[in-house]
């Protein structure tokens, strides 16, 4: 992985445009099994539905130098490498003074505090963001957001049977593959198998220090 670091910052209705841009690149949506194109009025609706109810917690990704970025006590909050041990926001300045990135988007969907369980998704937006780790890094940070900040138990996720790439980069930040378990789903390129992968908060746990080296 690079030197870079990555950091994790709200989605904001203000993020709408930018992440439909992304959502709708080709690159981006042939790896998700919904294909439609995306709205901005769509993603409103998710926004407000889905986002502010807490159904779904949503953030941009960003990259970022090291020397970028400085403490600020309050605020609100974002999540980077040093973030998941304390609650002391980094605070990055604008990509204009050129010291941060957004280049894509991580959540967790269906959220389900009762049973402690929620799906994981992410995209790179940015075409030449793709093969630098920063998909691995973001996932991390959100495994430790799900599992220490949401105190969830099981987090999981589905793929594409083609998107190798994604295979790796999820195995390592943290998740194993559910053998036996694959669904089918008819695309526009055609028929596509499904795969699942999951990682529970003991498995988690016990490789934390190790995986979070590097974030």
């Amino acid at each position: 992985m690079g030197a870079e670091k990555v950091y994790l910052r709200p989605i904001t209705a203000e993020d709408t445009t930018k992440v439909v841009a992304w959502r709708n690149k080709d690159f981006v949506r042939k790896n998700f099994i919904y294909q439609k194109p995306f709205t901005e009025e769509g993603h409103m609706t998710w926004f407000r539905e889905q986002v502010e109810t807490g159904h779904v917690a949503q953030f941009i990704i960003c990259v970022a130098a090291s020397e970028g970025c400085r403490e600020k006590n309050g605020g609100a909050e974002n999540y980077g490498s040093e973030d998941v041990q304390s609650s002391t926001e980094k605070v990055c300045k604008t990509d204009a003074e050129g010291f941060y990135r957004e280049v894509g988007s991580v959540y967790l969907r269906d959220i389900d505090r009762e049973a402690g369980t929620a799906e994981y998704g992410v995209f790179i937006g940015e075409e030449d963001a793709l093969g630098r780790g920063y998909g691995t890094k973001a996932a991390k940070l959100m495994l430790a957001y799900g599992f220490e900040k949401l105190g969830l138990n099981k987090i999981f996720l589905r793929f594409l049977e083609d998107n190798t790439g994604a295979k790796k980069s999820y195995e390592k930040a943290g998740f194993q593959m559910i053998e036996g378990r694959r669904e089918t789903v008819n695309l526009v390129q055609g028929k596509k198998a499904v795969f699942f992968m999951e990682t529970e908060r003991g498995m988690w746990e016990g490789t934390r220090c190790l995986r979070m080296e590097n974030v």
